[in-house]
Formats: structure tokens, C-alpha cells, sequence
């Protein structure tokens, strides 16, 4: 049966402090919560800005997206002050009473609107996660009965950051590219002038029972990249190298990078797209908002002829509208680059 989530949201459900079934993994998927920290680099975003090809800063991130497939990102512009004003304005929204929440409730089988998983089958395991998710851009695109009236600046705090996050995605598209000795605008030109953003903002309630549940289940993104802010005090993202999980260190002020499907496809495999998944607290609930950059779904997605040769023979198909495609796969837990794969 397809729908919305039949036990109502996840904040509801954990405020009855029960843990139904259908969020409870297996047990080889569960969380490690000693994980080590993982090494990603930090990277200077106003270093990365010089036209230089050769700068250390360029080296950190070429080394950064092939080994980790992310970065933590500083100095990008926003101040400690505007971030928090963010983080607060997405605490604001999900301690609304549900009443309140509920007047932008998704639509069915919508990704658009507050809610939670979208049940594609009654084998799928749900994520300990409330979500509101707006499209941000293009501005004619944005759907405004989702958007909360009643908290003071949501609207302009929103826009600005998404309009920042919009240059800072720009500035990490053509370094990319330079750390890759290609044109700067190699990667930008493929994705089209028709992308999208998409901004998600996320809750995760406390969980008596942490050790059985996810808050997020293992999956790497469908956009070309994701920029996050993470929750500035309680940690739970975990990122997996080498079969092994690794937890995400929160770096003050800083935004987390991660390149999605469409970047490795575009980069001939260069560039890891990083399975990563989110744990649940007994103690605290958590908040985060990603901003995933999204490709014109028309354009062809595919690796740069420049990146292909005989050594590095092409891996990857060239697709369309990518996202469709990662989305029903994740609801499966599947990875939607086997069906990109040669």
C-alpha cells in the first residue's frame, strides 16, 4: 500500500515513547555508536575562489572528494550569528503545536510539504525523521502554502541562505573542475541552467530506543551535491569508507559538503558519492537542514569526455531526471548508480 506514513509523524509517535515495527532494522544495519571520527578535510571556501590550479586548497579537495566523498566547509560567507538564526528558525517550525504543523502537511505520494516517509511498500522501514521539504529554486517554483506564515522571518532568513548556498555550490562546482585541470564551468555547463534546490529541513525526536532505529537509513544522495547544517550541538551523521562507518565531527560554523550520485557520474567515478546514514538519541532530539543542488532533470548527466580514456575507460550511462530514479531506490534501500553502471 502506498501513502503517508499510518502511524502519523515520527514526533507523535516517539511523544507515546513506543517504537512501532515498522522503524525497527535488522540487526547488521544498526548504528555504531563508537564509530571513529571521520578525517575529511576542512576547506577554505574564499581560498578555493583563486584562479590557481595548483593551491593546496585545490589539492585538499580533490583528495577530499575522491577519499570521503565530502568536506567541511569554512569561511564561505554567513557568519556564526545568521547560522544560528537558521538552526533556530527550524527548531521554531517543529516545536509548532501539530495543529499548526499540519496545515502544510504533503499530499500524497508528495515530496513537497511536512510529513515523513512516503510508504511505497509495506516492506519498507521507516526513518525516525520528521521533514519539511521546500523547492527554494527557481523562485517560480516555489510552492508557498508550505511555507510557515507564522514564524517571524522565515521567509527572507530562508531565502538568503538558500541564495548563499546557491554561490557557495557554484564556487565548489568550478573548483571541482580546476582540481581536475577541466575548464572551471565543466560541471555547471552539464547540469543546465534549469536546476533546482530543494531545502529539507529535518527533526529527529528523541528514541527510547535508539539502538534499534535510524534516523535516516543508509543511502547516497541524487543530487549533484548536498550542502548541510548540521545540528551545532547533538551529532548522529555517519559517513562509510571502506565498509566501515565513521561519525561526522561538527566543526563550528562550518557547512558539510557531500558530492551526490550525479557528481560521480559527471566526475567518471573521480569523485565518491558517500553512502551516509543518521542515528537517533535517547537523550536529545536533533536538527539539520539540506540544501541538495539538483541537475535540469532534462539534461543528460554523464561523464566529461575529457575525464574518459583508455586507462579511465568510461564507467557510467548517461541519464535523465535522476532524482526519480534515486528516490524510489532509497525507499527500497537500493543504490539508484547500479542502473547508471556499465
Amino acid at each position: 500500500m502506498a501513502g503517508t506514513n499510518p502511524s502519523g509523524t515520527v514526533q507523535d509517535v516517539a511523544s507515546k515513547g513506543e517504537v512501532h515495527e515498522r522503524y525497527i532494522h535488522i540487526e547488521s544495519d544498526r548504528g555504531a555508536r563508537n564509530a571513529p571520527l571521520m578525517a575529511a578535510p576542512v576547506i577554505d571556501i574564499a581560498l578555493l575562489s583563486s584562479s590557481s590550479k595548483s593551491g593546496p586548497e585545490l589539492e585538499k579537495l580533490r583528495h577530499g572528494l575522491q577519499s570521503w566523498g565530502c568536506f567541511q566547509a569554512i569561511n564561505h560567507g554567513m557568519t556564526s550569528e545568521y547560522l544560528d538564526e537558521v538552526r533556530r528558525l527550524t527548531k521554531q517550525f517543529f516545536g509548532l503545536s501539530m495543529e499548526e504543523k499540519l496545515k502544510y502537511l504533503k499530499e500524497e505520494l508528495e515530496m513537497e510539504g511536512y510529513g515523513n516517509d512516503m510508504i511505497l511498500s509495506n516492506q519498507q522501514i521507516l526513518d525516525w525523521t520528521d521533514r519539511l521539504y521546500l523547492t527554494v529554486y527557481p523562485h517560480q517554483s516555489r510552492r508557498f502554502k508550505y511555507w510557515p506564515t507564522n514564524l517571524q522571518r522565515f521567509r527572507e532568513v530562508i531565502d538568503e541562505y538558500t541564495t548563499n548556498v546557491k554561490l557557495i555550490s557554484e564556487k565548489i562546482f568550478k573548483a571541482m573542475a580546476r582540481s581536475l585541470d577541466l575548464d572551471e564551468s565543466s560541471f555547471l555547463k552539464q547540469y543546465g541552467e534549469q536546476i533546482k534546490l530543494g531545502a529539507r529541513f529535518n527533526f529527529y525526536p528523541r528514541c527510547r530506543n535508539p539502538d534499534l532505529v535510524l534516523g535516516v537509513k543508509p543511502h547516497a544522495d541524487g543530487s549533484a551535491i548536498t550542502i548541510l547544517l548540521q545540528d551545532k550541538e547533538v551529532e548522529g551523521l555517519q559517513f562509510m569508507k571502506d565498509n566501515e562507518w565513521f561519525n561526522a565531527s561538527i566543526v563550528p560554523d562550518a557547512l558539510l559538503v557531500n558530492v551526490g550520485d550525479q557528481v560521480e557520474i559527471t566526475s567518471n567515478g573521480i569523485f565518491k558519492s558517500p553512502v551516509h546514514r543518521v542515528l537517533t538519541n535517547s537523550e536529545r532530539e536533533r536538527i539539520s537542514l539540506a540544501v541538495f543542488y539538483l541537475p535540469d532533470a532534462e539534461k543528460e548527466i554523464e561523464p566529461l569526455e575529457e575525464l574518459i580514456s583508455e586507462t579511465q575507460p568510461r564507467l557510467y550511462k548517461s541519464v535523465k531526471n535522476f532524482v526519480g530514479l534515486s528516490f524510489e531506490y532509497y525507499q527500497q534501500g537500493q543504490r539508484p548508480m547500479e542502473a547508471a553502471r556499465i
